[in-house]
């Protein structure tokens, strides 16, 4: 038998080490998304329906959005967390976790802590949508007594405003004739609305909540056309050009 490795007679063998079985890895790595915090405010009831309001204005609202709920606002209403959350559910609001509260109940999102505004944030406010602005139009004069009250919008008097009389507006008040009443402007808290008038004799002047009465005024734009409008709070006038 011919030598094998120097060795007559023998065989050598090699041993053969199997490799060790690699155990799968368990991956947890942190990830931060995007999401809606969702801030309802107590009535809940009231909340819900300034809520199906904006939902009818744009129906798309939260689609394919996370949606945090922030309890903060809801005082002792935080009990009602199961209910609030299925009426949400209901108007296919869905949502991820729960922040602002710490009650213990089963079957409720995960409550979260420190959370941060997003530096580009766009903050969606739910409130009440208030009547659309109208204007007044008084073809005539007002005369001495009367009184006039439009809270929506602009009043435009063709004729005169009398000794006497008084209009209210929401918005801007235009007088083609005299000024010789009282006026109040802005009355919707609206600090950009002006009088315009044709002849300047007034009683009384407003915009928004200040007032100056004709003792305040002096006489060096008396009779002539002016404009009346609000700025650094204080009432100023001038003469319309």
């Amino acid at each position: 038998m011919p030598a094998l490795n120097g060795l007559v007679g023998k065989e050598k063998f090699t041993p053969v080490t199997s490799p060790a079985p690699t155990l799968p890895i368990f991956a947890c790595r942190g990830r931060v998304f995007r999401a809606l915090a969702l801030a309802p405010q107590a009535p809940v009831s009231g909340w819900l329906a300034l809520l199906d309001e904006a939902l009818k204005r744009s129906p798309t609202l939260f689609d394919g959005k996370g949606v945090i709920l922030d309890a903060a606002g809801l005082g002792s209403e935080t009990s009602e967390l199961a209910s609030l959350i299925a009426e949400l559910l209901s108007r296919r609001i869905r949502i991820l976790g729960i922040e602002g509260a710490a009650c213990d109940s089963a079957g409720l999102p995960p409550f979260l802590i420190n959370g941060r505004p997003a530096p580009d944030s766009v903050e969606v406010v739910i409130e009440e949508e208030k009547p659309p602005m109208t204007s007044l139009t008084i073809e005539g004069s007002v005369r001495s007594g009367q009184t006039i009250i439009h809270r929506e919008g602009d009043v435009t008097v063709m004729g005169s405003i009398s000794s006497g009389a008084e209009i209210l507006a929401g918005g801007s008040v235009h007088v083609y004739g005299a000024l010789r009443g009282r006026v109040i402007a802005g009355a919707a808290k609206n600090p950009r609305a002006r009088i315009y008038c044709r002849k300047f004799e007034p009683e009384l002047l407003g915009i928004d909540r200040l007032v100056r009465t004709a003792e305040d005024m002096g006489n060096h734009l008396r009779g002539q056309a002016a404009q009346i409008w609000l700025d650094g709070g204080a009432i100023k006038i001038a003469p319309l050009i």
